[in-house]
């Protein structure tokens, strides 16, 4: 979608096509004659994309932003936009915050108005919000308050690379380089829109937490990786990828590594009387696997660390 209302000048109609093309598809109705020309940089960062928009006119802009997501910062002016049926007025110091595929009508873009938008792919974001902080995108806000500390971060971030990178195109045409600014954005973005999180926007986020800490409660027992998936709240496969990435290791070697120390333990204290009696406790099924895993991670086998402790 991408009309002009009949009347409007020649190069707003033109503005309007150029918008269309980096950011959104639209319907733009210009309500009143601005006397600045109007605005347009963008950058392409992969399944992000930036981009500044002033009309420099009074106007309204209707889109269904297809496929991404649009979170748009006035710098200056007004935005009042209707979106889903919500009403959400967004001055310096907020951010408007659009679905994929949901109407929006931005009813009130003030003359005075420049945006800073961040145009976010729909499954991208999806993935870095279950990642970091292990929920899903129908829990976004309609606006986000920029005065936190996690929203002035991410506006902070939203500056200066999109500044740099505009204004130093070979930045981004390495396209591995564009994708991790990219990422860099979209991970302050998420903890911007999730800031009660405990885990947001830490090294660790909750999907891995949340199973590093039910292994510890209870490291004896067969998890499968279907239950370690329901206690993560996303899929096996989200959860392997979450692990790799943040924890650098599988959930499977990270409980034998949990398995592994208390069972060091108890052979330090001499809580357990013989090696199998210890290994067992702590869900060991197979001593002669269990005693190869235990000298490669302390380099020595364990009924040595057993007779040390007598």
């Amino acid at each position: 979608m991408h009309a002009v209302a009949p009347g409007a000048e020649p190069d707003l109609a033109q503005h309007s096509a150029a918008v269309a093309d980096v950011y959104f598809p639209h319907r733009l109705v210009v309500r009143r004659a601005g006397a600045t020309a109007p605005e347009l940089r963008a950058v392409d960062l992969g399944p992000v994309r930036l981009a500044r928009i002033g009309w420099g006119a009074e106007v309204a802009v209707e889109s269904d932003h297809p496929g991404a997501w649009a979170v748009n910062v006035p710098r200056s002016g007004v935005l009042e936009a209707r979106v889903g049926g919500h009403h959400v007025l967004s001055l310096d110091g907020q951010a408007t915050v659009c679905p994929p595929d949901v109407p929006a009508r931005m009813h009130r873009w003030s003359a005075d108005c420049s945006i800073v938008g961040m145009r976010v792919e729909r499954g991208y974001l999806a993935q870095e919000v279950a990642s970091l902080v292990g929920l899903g995108t129908d829990r976004m806000p309609g606006q986000i308050d920029l005065r936190t500390d996690a929203g002035r971060a991410w506006l902070g971030l939203l500056g200066s690379i999109g500044t740099e990178a505009m204004r130093n195109p070979t930045l981004t045409r390495d396209r591995a380089v564009a994708r991790r600014l990219g990422a860099t954005l979209t991970a302050a973005l998420v903890n911007a829109c999730f800031p009660e999180e405990p885990e947001c926007g830490t090294v660790r986020p909750r999907i891995v937490s949340r199973v590093l800490e039910a292994m510890e409660a209870d490291p004896a027992r067969e998890w499968t990786s279907a239950e370690l998936a329901e206690v993560s709240g996303v899929g096996v496969r989200r959860l392997q990828q979450g692990f790799r990435r943040y924890a650098g290791t599988t959930p499977t070697q990270a409980l034998l590594g949990i398995r592994l120390a208390r069972v060091h333990a108890d052979l330090l204290a001499g809580a357990a009387p013989t090696v199998a009696v210890a290994a067992s406790r702590w869900g060991f099924s197979h001593l002669g696997r269990f005693a190869a895993a235990y000298r490669e991670a302390y380099g020595v086998p364990p009924s040595s660390t057993l007779r040390r402790a007598d």
